[in-house]
C-alpha cells in the first residue's frame, strides 16, 4: 500500500540511534531511504546481538531502508554521494562536529548542488555556542542537560533507562523535516535545518528549569514518588509486586480514603486535607499507605482501585511488557529471521502498518552505484 511520502527520496549519512530513529519513520511513511555507512558499517550494528542474530537498536531503527557503504575519503565513493545529494529531496547527518564540512559538503555547497533539498543536520550541541565542538553522547546529554539530575533516588542521580535524548533528537528532526517539505510545496525552495540534542533536553526540562528559578532551588529526586502531587507513587504489597497509584483531586482522595484505605476519616484529617498538606506530610500519609498496601496481594489492591476509580498502573519489566495486553508488534525481516518490535504508535484507520526489511551493510550498493554513479 502507498506511503504518504512515497516518490521521496532520503539520503542520510547516519550512525548510532538519533537520525537513523528519525530517518526510519519516513521510511515507514514511504520514502526511499539510503543509508550511507562506512565500509564497516553503522557502529550500531555491533551494540548487540539479540534480535535474531542482530543488534537490537539496529533492527529497531534502520526498517525499510537501502545500504551502501561508502568510503568517503575515495574521491570515487564521495562523487556518489554527491550524485544522490543532487537529486534528494532529504538529507539527513549526524556525524562528528565538522566531519560534513570537511568533506566537502558543507550547507552551502549543498545549497549551491541542489536549492531544493531539505536539510538536515543533528549535532549534541548545534552549530553555535561554546560547546559546538565537543562530542556528545545520550548519557553525556542526560548529565549535561540536567535530566540526569532529576531522576533517580533522593541518595544517587540515574541515567534514564533508554537513550531518551536521541530518541528525543530525531523525533524533533523528523517533525522539522515534515514542515520544511510541506513549505517546500509553495517556496519551492529547501531549508536548513539544525537540531541540537542538547535544545532537545533543555526543552524537555522546562518545567524542572522554571521550578528551580521560581524555588531558588533544584528540584528533588524522588524516585518514582512525584514532586509535585501526592499522594503519587509506588506501594509495595504482600506477594511483592509494587503498585504505582496516582491521586490527581480531592474527589479521588476522598474515594481513595474510603474505598482503598477503608478509613474514610484520613479524608478530612487535617495533616492531608488538601494538595499542599499532603505534599507537607507525605512521609507520614505514605507509611499509612504502606501498612495498608503490605497487608493485601496485588490483586486485592488493584480490584480496590478499579471500584474507586484511581489510576494505577503496575511496576512491569521489559520481561512483563513482552506480555502485555495492550503491546501490539509488528514483524520486521532482517537476514537472521523476522524480529516482532512494537508496532508504530500512530494508528490510521485507513491502512495497516507495513516495515521494510533491515538491510545488510553495502545490501543495495551495487544498485545504488549503477544509478548514481
Amino acid at each position: 500500500m502507498a506511503g504518504p511520502l512515497d516518490g521521496l527520496l532520503v539520503v542520510s549519512l547516519e550512525q548510532a540511534v538519533a537520525a537513523p530513529f528519525c530517518t526510519s519513520r519516513l521510511a515507514d511513511a514511504g520514502a526511499r531511504v539510503i543509508k550511507v555507512e562506512r565500509p564497516e558499517g553503522d557502529f550500531a550494528r555491533n551494540y548487540d546481538r539479540l534480535a535474531k542474530g542482530h543488534s537490537s537498536y539496529f533492527v529497531w531503527l534502520n526498517r525499510g531502508k537501502q545500504s551502501i557503504a561508502l568510503d568517503l575519503k575515495q574521491a570515487e565513493d564521495l562523487a556518489v554521494l554527491k550524485a544522490m545529494l543532487a537529486k534528494a529531496d532529504v538529507f539527513v547527518e549526524n556525524l562528528a562536529p565538522g566531519a560534513v564540512g570537511r568533506l566537502g559538503l558543507s550547507v552551502d555547497v549543498l545549497e549551491g548542488l541542489n536549492p531544493t533539498l531539505v536539510q538536515c543536520h543533528i549535532s549534541g550541541y548545534g552549530d553555535h555556542g561554546p560547546h559546538r565542538d565537543r562530542k556528545a553522547y545520550d548519557l553525556l546529554i542526560q548529565a549535561e542537560s540536567g535530566l540526569a539530575s532529576v531522576t533517580g533516588t533522593p541518595e544517587e542521580a540515574a541515567r534514564v533507562g533508554i537513550s531518551v535524548c536521541d530518541i528525543g533528537t530525531g523525533m524533533y528532526a523528523h517533525a522539522a523535516i515534515l514542515e520544511a517539505l510541506i513549505e517546500r510545496r509553495s517556496s519551492g525552495r529547501g531549508a536548513v535545518i539544525e537540531v541540537a540534542m542538547f535544545d532537545a533536553m533543555a526543552d524537555w526540562m522546562a518545567v524542572p528549569l522554571l521550578q528551580a528559578e521560581g524555588a531558588g532551588r533544584n528540584p528533588p529526586r524522588m524516585g518514582l514518588r512525584h514532586p509535585s502531587i501526592a499522594p503519587y507513587g509506588v506501594f509495595t504489597c504482600a506477594d511483592g509486586r509494587g503498585v504505582l497509584i496516582s491521586i490527581q483531586n480531592e474527589r479521588e482522595w476522598h474515594s481513595f480514603c474510603g474505598a482503598v484505605m477503608a478509613n474514610g476519616s484520613l479524608a478530612t484529617d487535617p495533616r492531608f486535607s488538601d494538595a499542599f498538606r499532603r505534599i507537607e506530610n507525605r512521609a507520614v500519609m505514605d507509611g499509612l499507605i504502606e501498612t495498608v498496601f503490605a497487608a493485601e496481594s496485588h490483586e486485592t489492591m488493584i480490584d480496590r482501585l478499579d471500584a474507586a476509580g484511581i489510576a494505577y498502573a503496575m511496576v512491569n519489566t521489559p520481561l512483563n511488557l513482552a506480555e502485555h495486553p495492550h503491546l501490539r508488534r509488528i514483524d520486521v525481516a532482517t537476514e537472521g529471521g523476522t524480529v516482532s518490535v512494537p508496532a508504530p504508535p500512530a494508528r490510521r484507520r485507513d491502512k495497516a502498518p507495513a516495515l521494510g526489511p533491515v538491510p545488510s551493510i553495502d545490501t543495495d550498493g551495487a544498485a545504488i552505484r549503477r544509478e548514481f554513479g
